[in-house]
């Protein structure tokens, strides 16, 4: 069995597939070795055992609505796609989408995944409880009022904690967004005015191929607000507004994108980039990112546009992202507001991993933490160094998993110190 994008082989003896908890947990119990697997859109090992896989697609579906406390309750195997769909016909939004609505809410928040926006932390940030079954085959609920020590590692846990079979989610009131593109803004207007230009919306994408020394297309997402009428300039930043609707990668036809050009829409139906009816961004790709410091967004950039001419016959699109700080563990936005400097590549391994030390060195000033589920060749040393809570992290999964049941190699090498 493969990942989405096909460029990485899961290594697992075998996979359970439980129908019910009560199934579930037998299972752990009897496994010595055992991972969660979701939706498949790592790119890496993070989620590979060479024990058992367990899905929980085949557990039951649950959607709890508690309207009064703005909350709702899921399944560890729903994805956000569907999810948004009930949660818009009962009338509330989450405060966030990534770019693909095709992920699980498990894996998403388990990675640190995220959308995009000055104030809007990754979807993480939404989660305010979740049920984990770990090593013992026990049920223990984390929850934001640290009735059980430990939320603030459970939350983004990269799988090491156990199975998340529900998490409680912050919802708000249901809107309508639009989406407004432009298209060539140069990167050094991008580099004077890089605070400006990621505030014209609530969520804004810069995509580049890096051909040369600008971004072909900026992506202004906004809340429509009922009678306040919004006409979008023709020119911002010295981009022209966009006409005709347009692919991050601009030789892909547009039908795989959710609605632009001003049309205003159901927040989750314009605020992912793809919809979940089609397959999403190119399919055979490979994928990396690293999240820097807001303060250090325009040296880092600077920092990779030296590198164009060795990035571009590799590349399908750059796009860059803004996030809020949060205050989870092991999230890449932990304690600092972040830049997300993504790569979308040719699926060619053998000459993308021979360049990714290049921009990680050229990013090593900035103390980048790459995307947990794609990517990288950072070594273990200055991966856990950027994670001032680490220790922290370690020992709580020591406390819920002494035996070592949920690790795997991926934690091994950049969790746990050799």
């Amino acid at each position: 069995m493969e990942n989405w994008a096909g460029n990485y082989a899961y290594q697992a003896a075998d996979i359970a597939t439980p129908h019910s908890i009560d199934e579930l947990q037998s299972v752990v119990r009897g496994s010595h070795s055992l991972r969660a697997l979701g939706s498949r859109h790592s790119f890496n090992d993070i989620a590979d055992t060479t024990g058992t896989h367990v899905s929980l697609v085949e557990l039951p579906r649950i959607y709890e609505l508690d309207r009064g406390a703005s909350r709702v309750r899921v399944d560890g195997a729903v994805r956000y796609g569907e999810l948004a769909v009930r949660l818009h016909a009962d009338g509330f939004a989450l405060h966030n989408l990534a770019s693909l609505p095709h992920i699980s809410v498990a894996g998403a928040c388990a990675t640190a995944t995220h959308g995009s926006g000055d104030r809007s932390g990754n979807l993480a940030t939404a989660v305010t409880g979740l049920e984990v079954v770990t090593a013992g085959g026990d049920i223990v609920h984390f929850d934001r009022s640290g009735a059980i020590a430990g939320f603030r590692g459970a939350v983004v846990a990269l799988g090491g904690l156990g199975v998340v079979t529900a998490l409680t989610l912050e919802v708000e009131p249901t809107f309508e967004m639009r989406q407004d593109l432009y298209e060539n803004v140069s990167l050094s207007q991008v580099a004077e005015h890089f605070d400006e230009i990621t505030a014209l919306a609530d969520s804004v994408s810069l995509f580049t191929e890096w051909h040369g020394p600008a971004f072909e297309q900026l992506w202004l997402k906004r809340r429509v607000v009922t009678g306040a009428p919004f006409e979008p300039p023709p020119l911002v930043f010295g981009a022209t507004r966009a006409t005709e609707k347009i692919h991050p990668i601009r030789r892909m036809p547009a039908d795989a994108l959710t609605e632009q050009l001003g049309v205003p829409g159901p927040w989750h139906e314009r605020m992912p980039h793809f919809r979940l009816d089609h397959t999403p961004s190119a399919g055979a790709e490979l994928q990396t990112e690293y999240l820097v410091p807001r303060e250090h967004a325009v040296d880092a950039l600077l920092a990779v546009a030296a590198l164009r001419r060795r990035i571009e016959p590799l590349l399908q699109v750059s796009e860059i992202r803004t996030i809020a700080a949060d205050d989870l563990w092991l999230s890449t936005g932990s304690e600092r507001s972040s830049v997300g400097i993504h790569f979308t590549w040719q699926p060619d391994w053998e000459h993308v991993r021979e360049l990714l030390p290049a921009i990680e060195a050229a990013l090593a000033p900035f103390a980048p933490r790459p995307h947990w589920g794609k990517l990288f060749t950072h070594g273990p040393d200055a991966v856990r160094s950027t994670y001032p809570h680490l220790p922290e992290f370690v020992a709580l999964l020591e406390r819920h998993d002494p035996t070592g049941k949920f690790r795997n190699a991926f934690l091994e090498r950049y969790v746990f110190a050799n």
